[in-house]
């Protein structure tokens, strides 16, 4: 059994090493109130999430995407209709029209 500075220094290392692990396990258990508090306070202000935010704004790209594609085919549809009915007004403009 050791006696005099020795077993002071033993139990002096034995007291700072478990004043560390309680700080450690401390450390943890404020961390987790933290992470619990935050996630409540993000939660009641409708934050969106990452993942959510990137499936909207993909989504929102496709959408855009398919706006452009589906403008220029309007435009290709109006160019032909405005083509078909340019010659079809000539035609009809040639035609003598029948007295009553």
């Amino acid at each position: 059994m050791s006696t005099g500075p020795n077993r002071i220094l033993d139990e002096f290392a034995k007291l700072m090493t478990d004043a560390a692990g309680a700080a450690q396990g401390v450390r943890r258990e404020v961390e987790t109130a933290f992470k619990g508090q935050a996630e409540r306070i993000l939660n009641s202000m409708d934050v969106v999430q990452r993942e959510e935010f990137e499936a909207a704004r993909e989504m929102a790209a496709k959408a855009r995407d398919e706006n452009a594609r589906l403008a220029a085919r309007i435009e290709a549809l109006e160019a032909k209709l405005a083509e078909l009915a340019g010659d079809a007004a000539p035609a009809a403009a040639a035609k003598p029209r029948a007295k009553k």
